[in-house]
């Protein structure tokens, strides 16, 4: 039986967020360092190693580039390295490949990058998790500590995602962040994490953090410079911050989100669980109060950043064959095992075109006529400054302050393939 459905019609509008944006990065992260008095602590031909993370942040090429020639401008030997638990496949290359698709190289950053999967026993936290931490890493006089602080997708406290957790997972590699989700599973993620980075402070390696903040359109919204003993109070204060900045759907009540990319390069469960309000861990670790409401979740893509990584694709109700068979099942699986998430990996049914998935989606509603649903359609959980939503949508929109409407009603925008148009 061939089903059928009757399309919502979609009106595109334009919202309105918070957009504080630094416009000289370079000097920004210049000024920061010079604050905090670096040259106190980090002597010429002192060598320091600085954190590449794999998450698709704002300018990150431009910041670790002005890290690296601010620590040269104390006479330092800086190098870079893959600060990413098991991403990139778990190997050296790997993660060497995800840096370079951000344009990290050793030609753009005027520095060696270290890449090894090796990382050494450090301590253990005080509910008996062992804390790891790269051996070139190790092998440096100083750390800098380089990531964005955001809302974790899984874990909510005082501090979430940001430079405890990279000095955690990142820094302990593959065998590191398998302990750490396996601990998560027992123990309080905040308590594990915090002590995870006292721990690599308490060393006297990590001499600083750079932590970067983003708003809602994607772009960078603060950079801080934070002496080691800092971090954790002022990384306390960051996540209040990136919580007001980040983006948000129109509305918080759908029959059906419609997302055209998903992506380790997007949220590190590819689509982010603050977005979505579907959560990982629901019993554990339940999502914080004002999250959506989403019935049913359409992805129809993954990005080429995310290296066929598709972990989160177990979020969606539906997706296409055209998703599925872009998956690297090898990627996909060494992350889930890491994550001690096999859930996230699950794949949902899947349709040759974005025009049968949808027929098929939007007749399990119940009694809601899918022309009738209350359906967005967005780029991906990171790209949300314009967002197509249906007609049922549009009173709910209509005339606030931060929402621009771009135009009237239309019928949904297949092309001759029988697939959407991207947002």
């Amino acid at each position: 039986m061939r089903i059928t459905a009757t399309m919502p019609r979609m009106m595109r509008v334009r919202q309105h967020f918070p957009d504080p944006t630094v416009t000289d990065i370079p000097k920004a992260v210049a000024d920061q360092i010079a604050v905090i008095n670096l040259s106190d602590r980090i002597k010429p031909g002192d060598t320091v190693a600085l954190t590449g993370g794999s998450r698709g942040i704002a300018n990150i090429d431009t910041v670790l580039k002005a890290a690296v020639d601010a620590m040269k401008a104390l006479g330092a030997k800086p190098f870079i390295i893959p600060a990413m638990g098991s991403h990139g496949g778990a190997t050296a290359e790997g993660q060497i490949d995800v840096l370079l698709h951000y344009g990290i190289t050793e030609e753009t950053m005027g520095c060696e990058i270290r890449s090894s999967m090796d990382a050494g026993l450090i301590g253990t936290t005080t509910n008996g998790t062992p804390v790891y931490r790269d051996k070139n890493a190790e092998s440096a006089d100083h750390i800098g500590v380089i990531n964005r602080v955001k809302p974790h997708t899984d874990f909510h406290g005082v501090i979430e995602s940001g430079l405890c957790k990279m000095m955690a997972i990142g820094l302990g590699k593959q065998l590191g962040a398998s302990r750490y989700h396996k601990a998560f599973l027992r123990y309080d993620f905040e308590e594990t994490v915090l002590d995870a980075a006292r721990i690599n402070i308490g060393t006297g390696k990590v001499a600083f953090g750079l932590a970067v903040v983003e708003n809602a359109y994607d772009d960078t919204a603060i950079v801080r410079a934070i002496p080691a003993d800092n971090i954790i109070e002022v990384e306390q204060e960051l996540i209040i911050e990136a919580r007001k900045l980040m983006g948000r759907l129109p509305v918080m009540d759908l029959d059906c989100l419609i997302v055209d990319y998903m992506g380790k390069n997007i949220s590190g469960t590819g689509m982010d669980t603050n977005i979505i309000g579907r959560a990982m861990f629901p019993d554990l670790y339940p999502l914080p109060a004002g999250v959506p409401s989403i019935m049913r979740i359409f992805v129809r893509d993954m990005t080429e950043e995310s290296y066929g990584n598709a972990s989160g694709i177990g979020f969606a109700d539906v997706t296409t064959t055209r998703l599925v068979n872009g998956i690297d099942r090898h990627a996909t699986m060494m992350n889930a095992y890491t994550a001690n998430t096999p859930h996230g990996m699950k794949k949902p049914i899947d349709f040759e075109t974005d025009k049968e998935a949808l027929e098929w989606l939007l007749n399990t509603l119940g009694l809601t006529p899918p022309e009738h649903s209350r359906t967005i359609q967005i780029h991906s959980t990171l790209h949300l400054k314009e967002v197509l939503v249906s007609e049922a949508l549009v009173d709910e929109v209509k005339g606030r302050d931060d929402i621009e409407l771009l135009g009237g009603l239309e019928p949904m925008k297949f092309n001759a393939d029988g697939n959407l148009v991207n947002v």
